[in-house]
């Protein structure tokens, strides 16, 4: 036993000794892989700073006193609402995440609930929709989740050009693109939707894109930072993108609802469809008659006549009896309680049926049921009716509804039920990688201090694992370690215990030591210091051997023992004495 425990110490330790030199190879490649610089940038966050040649806007709501002087509240009134709710009185804050990532780090914070609210600012130029791409960019932090309530951005289009119109900012104000998350209840969006303009008659009509390809949930209920990518290139395609992964993407004049083109022809509003059209396929057969043997009367279960009642059934006992055994309850008051009745058990006479005995049903081989008439192929069928097609008097062809109308200005116009929505990091650009260099120095640092707290330990393992395939190697020869060490350890302790049985070595509770052992010496006690005393213990000792039985009688009264190292055979031992 004393060798096994060895042996799991010794295996505990190498499974440790490993396991830690695993751990230091991991956080010595960590210090080398760049994580420890991300940690110092935290630490040093600073707002972003990007080239101002393809920025239209970039706001990172870091200086308050900046954003008061770009920023307008609109003092307007939403249509078609109650006067004491039209107002747009939601209030906007410059505020730290009331769960701090990075330090020094401000938002935007509609900081209300039920209420309307609206602030928008111009940009530094207008965005004219030419031959180069829109790339609109934003984060939105949920920070009390979201139940009914919009976090989508306005691109605000022409006509928006000075404070004093923003300061008229409502809903009604005419924007270009809307996108961003919306959701109401089980009804979550990511809305894309473009304004585009009738070359024909020059009337405005909104398009929205196809829904996008992944669900979205987690957006609204992990109250973390998320980012909103829309990229509008000049051939007509779009791309959609959360926290960097694309969601939805496609063609503005193919994914769209309604179509940017109208149809070349659509149906005629003055046809008619003719009174002798016959749209029925088949029809009854009006020559099929009711055969005079067809009994529709006839029931569809009919008792089985070959059935016969039990040997032993009961007719004239009842199914349930009253509990013979049952009392009245002594506090039981029939004035209160009514008439007391016993409780209904059942009747220990029924082992095989009591009561009127009925044969069973069967299905009825004469029933048919009701007669229907068969259908057959109409003579007289024409197929679907549809009205004739004719030229549509709208009909216009627009293969560049990319060239949208300009962007002067950007806003929020929300309603919200759930308070503290955190706005940041908005960018307006034609560069894709003007966005990609403004997301590193925003979103992607605030997503990997998240990740550097969230992951678990397994977690952080996993990933070390997929970044540094050969440890796997390394796993797999420990794992054969381990299992080696346990199949020696295994072994060897079936061969000693074997090894041990078939010796005749002495143990402590050997009564019959070899004769050439030599006796072990005797410590010296405090009776060895007063004979007197060694005398009388002396004495007792000789009277309790007189009062032992015979050896005999002693191995009747004395189970058999069997003692490691004992020897062949079972050995006796007599009973130590108290």
């Amino acid at each position: 036993m004393a060798r096994l425990t060895r042996k799991v110490c010794v295996l505990s330790a190498l499974l440790v000794l490993v396991t830690s030199a695993v751990n230091v190879y991991a956080e010595s490649e960590d210090s080398n892989d760049g994580v420890t610089v991300e940690v110092e940038e935290e630490d040093q966050y600073r707002s972003p700073s990007i080239d101002s040649k393809s920025i239209y806007l970039a706001e990172h709501f870091d200086d308050e006193s900046a954003f008061k002087k770009k920023w307008v509240k609109s003092e307007a009134k939403k249509q078609g609402v109650d006067e004491n709710i039209a107002k747009y009185d939601g209030k906007w804050e410059i505020q730290a995440p009331s769960r701090k990532i990075l330090r020094d780090d401000l938002g935007l914070v509609l900081t209300t609930e039920a209420k309307h609210a609206a602030i928008s600012a111009l940009l530094d130029r207008p965005f004219e929709f030419k031959d180069k791409p829109l790339i609109v960019q934003y984060e939105v932090t949920m920070q009390e989740g979201q139940n009914c309530g919009g976090a989508y951005i306005k691109l605000l289009s022409r006509g928006a050009n000075t404070k004093a119109d923003l300061r008229k900012f409502f809903d009604q104000t005419p924007y270009t693109i809307m996108f961003g998350p919306d959701k109401c209840g089980n009804d979550n969006k990511l809305h894309f939707i473009f304004r585009h303009k009738n070359p024909k008659n020059g009337t405005i009509e909104e398009k929205h894109s196809k829904k996008p390809t992944q669900r979205l949930e987690d957006i609204y209920k992990d109250k973390e930072p998320h980012l909103y990518t829309l990229v509008v290139r000049p051939d007509n395609t779009f791309s959609v993108f959360v926290d960097h992964k694309e969601v939805n993407a496609g063609s503005l004049l193919e994914d769209f609802t309604p179509p940017v083109n109208p149809p070349q022809e659509i149906d005629d509003p003055n046809d008619k469809k003719p009174e002798d059209w016959d749209e029925r396929e088949k029809i009854v057969d009006p020559a099929a008659t009711k055969p005079e043997d067809w009994d529709e009367s006839a029931p569809a279960q009919v008792p089985d006549p070959a059935a016969s009642k039990p040997a032993g059934w009961l007719d004239d006992q009842p199914d349930m009896i009253p509990d013979p055994d049952a009392q009245k309850p002594s506090d039981w008051d029939e004035d209160m309680d009514g008439e007391w009745e016993a409780p209904l058990v059942d009747n220990p006479l029924c082992t095989v049926g009591c009561g009127a005995w009925k044969p069973p049903m069967i299905p009825n081989p004469d029933y048919k049921g009701i007669w229907r008439a068969p259908l057959i192929p109409n003579p007289h069928y024409k197929g679907k009716w549809a009205p004739r097609k004719v030229p549509n008097p709208d009909y216009f062809h627009d293969d560049q509804p990319f060239r949208m109308t300009p962007i002067h200005a950007v806003g929020f116009e929300l309603w919200s039920m759930s308070p503290a929505l955190l706005f940041d990091n908005l960018l307006v650009t034609d560069d894709e990688a003007a966005a990609a260099d403004w997301a590193r120095q925003t979103f992607d640092l605030k997503r990997a201090k998240l990740s550097r707290d969230s992951d678990s330990v397994v977690e952080r393992a996993l990933q070390y694992l997929a970044a540094n395939p050969w440890l796997y190697a390394v796993l797999v020869v420990v794992a054969f370690l381990v299992v080696a060490t346990v199949a020696y350890c295994c072994c060897t302790d079936s061969k000693g215990s074997d090894e041990l049985k078939k010796t005749d070595g002495v143990t402590e509770d050997d009564p019959h030591p070899h004769d050439d052992a030599p006796a072990p010496p005797r410590r010296k006690t405090a009776l060895d210091a007063d004979p007197d005393q060694h005398q009388e213990q002396e004495q007792d000792q000789q009277q309790e051997q007189e009062q032992e039985p015979e050896p005999e009688e002693v191995a009747e009264a004395t189970p058999l023992v069997d003692t490691d190292g004992a020897g062949d055979g079972q050995r006796k031992r007599k009973p130590r004495k108290e």
